[in-house]
């Protein structure tokens, strides 16, 4: 970009394209960077991409580029570049990754159900991949050690595991659609387990949080564990239905003559039905919570407030603070 050129006024290449402060505003933002046709560009367009955002962010552009054009590079960086520190994220951990990631998983876990090596195998798979997304997403500005990332990720997978093989042992003798549902509860209990272990540097220093101008106030504690909260119901909404849903309509199915012939093709069946799943649910479990997430005042740690309110007095009601994902 040798030659640049002044941004028009009216444009803000970091301005939401929808309203935030909605569930359909946020559900249109990540429906837009979790596109999983984006996992698919090369990374020499990701760094061109990110070059163009940073332009924008200065006040120039290339002369000659689109709006359009400057939007499509904003969506490859939103979907590619973490938002606190900017750094590329590796593939596997991006939320564009969810559905094709999830979906082979997922398949997998819920095909696979009714032997103990093989619950054991898809649930230290599906564990490996959380870990690789909750620290991929996690807020930047809270460094965790080799060992802490290890011991949340062991300690996420023997939940799962240790949930999925005591279910799968109790529901032998249960109904099938029981059984089936074994994989869900072990998904839900080890979230529950591994987004705050990989994230408990936050939980313990705090995390940064800022006025409404991005302007730093300090570190909290709570806002941490809020943002991590949210974060875990988000991704067990996201597997929600897939996981619950599913089951049922391939228990009905298998009933069919037709299937019962054709069961090798279960397996690719369930994959795809959740890919088609999750293509939805991953922007929708994203958008329940705003990312920027706020927390008032008052909730905050007492020392915090009032250090805050002696620096501005009543003129910062809300605190605000990057969730992660």
């Amino acid at each position: 970009y040798a030659k640049m050129a002044t941004v028009s006024l009216g444009f803000n290449i970091d301005s939401p394209r929808w309203d935030q402060s909605t569930f359909v505003g946020r559900l249109k933002h990540f429906l837009n960077i979790t596109d999983p046709r984006t996992v698919l560009v090369p990374e020499e367009e990701l760094d061109r991409a990110k070059a163009l955002v940073e332009s924008c962010r200065a006040g120039l552009v290339p002369p000659g580029s689109s709006e359009e054009q400057l939007l499509y590079a904003k969506k490859l960086y939103d979907s590619a570049f973490h938002p606190d520190s900017g750094e590329k994220m590796n593939f596997i951990g991006r939320m564009s990754f969810q559905v094709p990631g999830g979906m082979a998983i997922t398949g997998c876990m819920l095909q696979f159900y009714r032997t103990v090596p093989a619950v054991v195998f898809w649930q230290w798979v599906n564990q490996s991949f959380n870990a690789f997304v909750n620290y991929t997403n996690r807020n930047a500005a809270c460094p965790i050690s080799l060992r802490q990332i290890g011991v949340a990720y062991v300690t996420a997978t023997s939940a799962a595991l240790a949930t999925a093989v005591g279910l799968n042992l109790y529901t032998k003798r249960a109904p099938p659609l029981l059984a089936r549902w074994v994989p869900f509860a072990a998904v839900a209990a080890a979230n529950c387990v591994n987004i705050p272990m990989m994230r408990q540097q936050e939980i313990i220093n705090g995390i940064t949080v800022t006025d409404e101008n991005n302007n730093e106030l300090g570190r909290s504690r709570r806002a941490a564990v809020k943002g991590i909260a949210q974060v875990v119901l988000s991704r067990i909404t996201m597997a929600a239905p897939g996981m619950i849903i599913l089951p049922i309509i391939m228990e009905q199915l298998e009933k069919f003559p037709f299937m019962q012939r054709i069961r090798v093709l279960h397996g690719p069946l369930q994959v795809l039905l959740c890919g088609g799943f999750l293509l939805f649910m991953v922007p929708a479990a994203c958008a329940l919570f705003p990312q920027r997430c706020s927390l008032a005042l008052a909730d905050l740690e007492v020392e915090l407030r009032e250090s805050i309110m002696a620096k501005h007095g009543d003129k910062v009601p809300y605190v605000y603070f990057n969730k992660g994902l």
